[in-house]
Parts: C-alpha cells; sequence; structure tokens
C-alpha cells in the first residue's frame, strides 16, 4: 500500500521501487542512503536510482532519521553572506550534501572574528555538524561546547579542536604571484594587505614576504586595507603616492581591493597595466568584469565546501577524512604587463 504524500495522492515507497527494479528493499536502502559501495553493483545502483527517479520516489528521511539518531543537516558558518566565494563555497557543499540526503543550513556570523553565537536553542539537538569556512580561531567557541564534529575551512591547521579541516595551497597561490610579477621585470611592489584579522590574509602577508626576501634591487611596503574596493581604492592611493619611488606592482590581497586599486590608479592620471600592474585573489566573477581583466589566483570555491562535507560524512561515519590541500591557480590577464622604463 502506498504512503499518503502530504501533498496529496499517495507516495511510492521502497517497497515500489524494489517491486519496479527487480531487488529487495535493503538495496533501495543501500542505494538511496548512499551506502551501496562494496555491496551492490554500481550497474544495479543505476537501476534502482533511475526507478526511484522515474516512479517520484522519496525517501522518508524524517523517520530514517530517528532510526539512526540523527537530522542529517549540517550548519555552515561564513564570515559574511555578501561575498560571492562563501556563496561558491555552500554551493559545492551543498551539492554533495543533496546527494547524500543531507540539508545545509547557511550562517553568517560578522566579519568572521565573532563570536558566533549558536543560532539554535543547542546546536547539538538539530544538527549533525557543523562546518566552518574562513573563521577566526576565537570565533566558534559556542559550537566546540556542542560536542558536534566540527570541519574547519581554510583555517589555521594549528587551532586544536576541529574533527577535519580543508585548506586551500593559499601560500603557494601569492608565490605564484610573486613569480609572475618578478619575471615581468618588477622590482617595486606594494602589498595591499586586509585588514581582516583571519589566518588566510596572515599566510598571504608572510608568503609576499618571503617571496621577495634577499631579492637584490627589490623593495616592497605593505598598506593595510578594509576588504572592499573603496577601502582598495584608498589604500593604493596612499601607495602610489607615498614617499620614495613609485610602486609599479600592486599585490591585492582579494578582487575587490584590486578593484579599487585600479580605480585609484586611474584617478591619479596613470594606466593599467602600463604604469602599474595590479594583482588580485580569489578569481570572482568581478575579476573579469573589470577592464582590463584582472590577474588573479583561482580559489576553487565548490570545491572547498564539496570537501568540507566529504570530511563531515567522513567523521560521522567513522572513516578517514580526505586530506591534503587543494592546487590554486594563477590565471593571466590584462591588468599585469612589464613595469614602465625608467
Amino acid at each position: 500500500m502506498k504512503a499518503p504524500d502530504p501533498l496529496g495522492g499517495t507516495r511510492p515507497t521502497s517497497r515500489d521501487v524494489a517491486g519496479a527494479a527487480g531487488v529487495s528493499q535493503a538495496t533501495v536502502s543501500l542505494v538511496m542512503g548512499g551506502k551501496w559501495r562494496g555491496r551492490v553493483s554500481e550497474r544495479t545502483a543505476d537501476r534502482v536510482r533511475d526507478t526511484a527517479l522515474r516512479l517520484g520516489y522519496r525517501p522518508n528521511l524524517a523517520a530514517r532519521s530517528l532510526r539512526l539518531g540523527r537530522t542529517r543537516t549540517a550548519l555552515l558558518v561564513v564570515p559574511a553572506l555578501t561575498n560571492e566565494f562563501f556563496a561558491r563555497v555552500h554551493t559545492g557543499a551543498s551539492a554533495l550534501a543533496a546527494r547524500h540526503g543531507f540539508g545545509v543550513v547557511l550562517y553568517p556570523s560578522p566579519e568572521g572574528v565573532g563570536p558566533a553565537r549558536d543560532p539554535f536553542a543547542s546546536a547539538g539537538t538539530a544538527l549533525d555538524g557543523i562546518i566552518a569556512s574562513s573563521m577566526a580561531a576565537g570565533a566558534l567557541h559556542a559550537f566546540r561546547d556542542t560536542g558536534l564534529p566540527l570541519v574547519m575551512l581554510d583555517s589555521d591547521p594549528a587551532d586544536p579542536g576541529s574533527a577535519a579541516r580543508v585548506n586551500l595551497a593559499i601560500e603557494d597561490g601569492m608565490r605564484q604571484v610573486t613569480d609572475h610579477l618578478l619575471t615581468l621585470g618588477h622590482r617595486r611592489f606594494a602589498h595591499l594587505a586586509s585588514a581582516v584579522p583571519s589566518w588566510t590574509f596572515d599566510v598571504r602577508a608572510h608568503a609576499f614576504a618571503a617571496a621577495l626576501d634577499g631579492r637584490p634591487g627589490v623593495t616592497a611596503r605593505t598598506v593595510p586595507t578594509p576588504l572592499d574596493v573603496a577601502g582598495g581604492r584608498e589604500a593604493a592611493a596612499r601607495a602610489l603616492t607615498g614617499p620614495g619611488p613609485r610602486p609599479t606592482a600592486l599585490v591585492c590581497d582579494d578582487d575587490l581591493i584590486a578593484a579599487g586599486a585600479c580605480k585609484a590608479v586611474r584617478r591619479l592620471g596613470l594606466r593599467v597595466p602600463e604604469d602599474v600592474s595590479v594583482t588580485g585573489f580569489d578569481d570572482l566573477t568581478l575579476a573579469t568584469a573589470v577592464e582590463p581583466e584582472l590577474t588573479t589566483v583561482s580559489l576553487p570555491a565548490e570545491r572547498v565546501g564539496e570537501r568540507g562535507m566529504e570530511a563531515l560524512l567522513a567523521v560521522l561515519d567513522g572513516r578517514l577524512p580526505p586530506r591534503g590541500d587543494l592546487p590554486v591557480t594563477l590565471r593571466v590577464r590584462a591588468s599585469t604587463a612589464p613595469p614602465p622604463v625608467g
């Protein structure tokens, strides 16, 4: 007998799927629960999924949660909803979660500095685990106290208390930027450094300094800036009009800062890249919307979210989470060129 559907009519059951696919209900349960590998052939799993889709079968996740003692819900904590990077992280996490019958609740904590408050009376009663992206170490005390597994994305490896961690090769990204500019012939640099207190920006600063340390004839200054276009514009103006020889390359911690830097260059009557080269970081949509298009470091944000969800599922299943930093790629575009002669 088919179960009643809250939208009206009757809802197909796992017994209906099993009968139509020619398998047992146990096999349907394994496949729809994502636990078929090693127990069911891939061909059979495909047949079960196709049959479920054709019949419009939806697993009763509420009943399954009661049996397993799980809500099949994860919380994704991000510093802001206005930043495209975190939207893409959520896209990656939620897409993988959906394939495993999980939901993802998105929760912003302003600036990632915190403290982030538990959005529920007790997160432990409503969630299976937490994924936190680019959050400051002291921002997650309320969540650490829940006893839920915590997966940290783009965060300090030395920070204790996480069940798993997913990081990007940020240091390598900054090294790719500086190598590119040095190869073009640049020797006078300014680093427009984000003033947000975050591990990822600390890494960028240290990597920038290390990449230029000991290079003959190279000068570099650091100008802190808010993480927005206006801040980048003001920081770039200070760097370009300050005492001493004018920098020929502005290395920016983020594409928003880089967009502001390009505006400052033009307002000073200079040109990008003929007079000043500008680089960004993140490869947001903005990077190809501005003119000239930005040379920037592409971060695989969707993959970060996906890997974070993979790690949480592994921890919940008692498996070792995936390891290793995710690679980043320098996208060379029109905002960089050899420095002007003289």
